[in-house]
């Protein structure tokens, strides 16, 4: 994780903002560890005071010691949400009727909300508000997810409330982070992974949240084959509300205003990722989607030859060299190592087919036969799949950090030639490193 310092420094300046906004003020008095008094009861918290602030290592949170006469509350939690499932259509269908819409309303409403989470909601919406609209649709997916005969109200609240919180952690990060043309540092990158642990710090000071919810939210991230993060856990080390929220902050990712097709992305990345979402909730979102009512009024960024490409990576997947495990020039802990890579491969490979972009499903297919649906469909799938090669390549040099004297296998230097040949086609990835981490990829 980062530093703490780092973590105050950031979310200071977001309090900054805010009273740039409305009023903020000091709701008591602020001390540093030293327990010297830096800021006084009742003082608006400005520009001027940022630099006392971040100079010091405060006594207690700085989310502790603010407070606004325009707090979220329960109510504008309630309203922001009504506002989605009034305007985006997938939102809509989740309550069909007004008994499902109040079940998820009231939900929303009941969010506890001990002061210091509401001033940093509070931030989230009028300083982030891309954060903050993410929350309330993770919150209402996540709900909807849990509504089912057998669980009860309280279920649906739990869910909602981590979905309510899951992504505070990213209120106090770096705020270049959120913009997607900068290019991130490694203490950026780091930042951003260890966003669901600030997260988790964060919600876990206040006893409103029971453990199944402060767990939720460090697991946020956390993929059933094991290649989520921070913990990279797999399968049942995941906790049942965990992959619930998990497969809600995707879902309510791709619904972000600045994604077209959301419904159709959404639906490939789905059928392409069997293996890192619990299949029922899966099956749940799939049959509510309407892929086709979005995708013939988007024009998506079409590649040039999707169907070649495709061809292209199902040969370079079909290139890892499985001679690697029996190797013994290589040494076992590194082939224990590449073991796992070559199993995301093949389940890729399969993806692929299950999806109709197999080699002998493609031959059937030419560019000149794509219709304008078609070609929307074709490319995600593209990038999808070369989203997957490209991070199991990113794995391969993770792992095997070369040290002085030490290089990869040749046929393995051939292998991520040959990756990075294909990825160099595809193009257009950097942006959505940075939103895999954070969201999800589009």
């Amino acid at each position: 994780m980062t530093n703490s310092l780092d973590h105050e420094q950031y979310f200071s300046q977001a309090v900054v903002e805010l009273g740039k906004k409305q009023p903020v003020i000091a709701s008591c008095a602020i001390f540093n560890a030293n327990g010297i008094k830096i800021v006084d009861k009742g003082t608006a918290i400005n520009q001027g005071l940022y630099e006392r602030l971040v100079q010091h290592k405060l006594s207690e949170p700085i989310e502790s010691c603010v407070s606004s006469s325009n707090m979220v509350t329960g109510k504008t939690l309630r309203i922001s949400a009504e506002a989605i499932l009034n305007d985006i259509p997938f939102f809509m269908r989740m309550a069909p009727d007004n008994r499902s819409r109040k079940l998820l309303l009231d939900a929303i409403e009941t969010v506890p909300l001990p002061a210091p989470i509401a001033i940093q909601l509070t931030i989230a919406r009028d300083v982030h508000p891309e954060i903050y609209l993410q929350l309330i649709r993770t919150a209402l997916t996540a709900g909807w997810l849990t509504k089912t005969p057998l669980l009860s109200r309280f279920d649906v609240n739990m869910a909602s409330t981590a979905g309510m919180l899951h992504d505070i952690g990213m209120l106090h990060v770096d705020p270049l982070l959120l913009s997607p043309e900068h290019a991130l540092n490694g203490a950026q990158q780091r930042q951003l992974y260890s966003h669901p642990l600030v997260s988790t710090m964060l919600i876990e000071r206040h006893h409103q949240y029971p453990k199944e919810i402060v767990r939720a939210v460090r697991e946020h991230h956390e993929y059933m084959d094991g290649s989520g993060y921070p913990r990279q856990l797999v399968e049942d080390a995941i906790s049942p509300l965990g992959k619930l929220l998990s497969l809600a902050n995707v879902v309510a990712a791709m619904f972000s205003p600045n994604r077209d097709a959301p419904e159709l992305r959404l639906s490939v990345l789905l059928r392409m990722n069997t293996h890192r979402y619990d299949n029922t909730l899966a099956l749940q979102v799939i049959g509510l989607l309407q892929p086709l009512a979005d995708s013939t009024t988007s024009l998506l960024d079409h590649l040039p030859d999707p169907v070649q490409l495709l061809l292209n990576i199902d040969e370079v997947l079909g290139r890892w060299p499985v001679e690697l495990s029996q190797d013994f020039t290589v040494s076992a802990a590194r082939r224990e190592e590449l073991q796992p890579i070559g199993v995301q491969l093949r389940k890729t490979r399969r993806a692929l087919a299950q999806v109709g972009a197999a080699p002998d499903q493609l031959i059937y297919l030419g560019n000149e036969t794509l219709d304008n649906n078609l070609l929307n469909e074709m490319t995600l799938i593209t990038r999808e799949a070369g989203w997957q090669l490209r991070m199991a390549a990113r794995q391969v040099r993770n792992r095997w950090r070369e040290t002085p004297g030490e290089t990869y296998p040749v046929v393995l230097q051939k292998w991520l030639d040959c990756v990075d040949a294909v990825i160099a086609r595809i193009g257009g990835f950097e942006t959505l490193d940075k939103m895999g981490a954070k969201m999800t990829r589009a």
